[in-house]
């Protein structure tokens, strides 16, 4: 297998987006970024002037996660959160998630897949919405391109980390 350093999003089903991106970092390291506060601090929406300011993480199931992003050029601030529902270390999570001034009804759900491969770590992402009209709401706002940016972030800390 080859690498794919850029992010590929699509519809799946009625209900769903997928989100695939490679990242040439081990596995193990790829899930810490994913629920280290440390870690997600510098890469998780950290673009174009936003920071993460919260990010409180209680890692099993029926625990919670809280982000809030700041952004002192807009002044402006935006939160989220949720709650796990699995987690199987360096493998899978599955949490919901609700943002604070929700743009679409109800939560997500979302699972994210970590597989080893020869080149490191294929990421899946798997967003599950309460209906095919929020679905393509998504799908038509920005969110790809701020994914991708945070992504690209995040390739760049496991540079580092290695």
């Amino acid at each position: 297998m080859i690498l794919d350093p850029k992010l590929h999003m699509r519809a799946q089903g009625a209900r769903e987006i997928v989100r695939t991106r490679d990242f040439a970092a081990p596995r193990a390291l790829v899930f810490e970024a994913f629920t280290k506060p440390e870690l997600l601090r510098q890469w998780l929406g950290v673009f174009d002037g936003w920071k993460l300011d919260v990010c409180e993480i209680d890692l099993r199931v029926d625990g919670t996660y809280r982000w809030v992003w700041r952004n002192a050029k807009r002044a402006t601030a935006m939160g989220a959160g949720g709650v796990y529902r699995e987690i199987v270390p360096n493998e899978r999570i599955v949490a919901t998630e609700r943002y604070d001034d929700a743009w679409y009804p109800g939560d997500a759900i979302v699972t994210t897949a970590f597989a080893e491969r020869s080149f490191g770590t294929a990421l899946t992402m798997t967003l599950l919405y309460e209906s095919k009209e929020v679905r393509d709401g998504v799908l038509a706002s920005p969110a790809e391109s701020g994914v991708a940016a945070g992504f690209d972030v995040l390739a760049e800390l496991l540079r580092t980390l290695k």
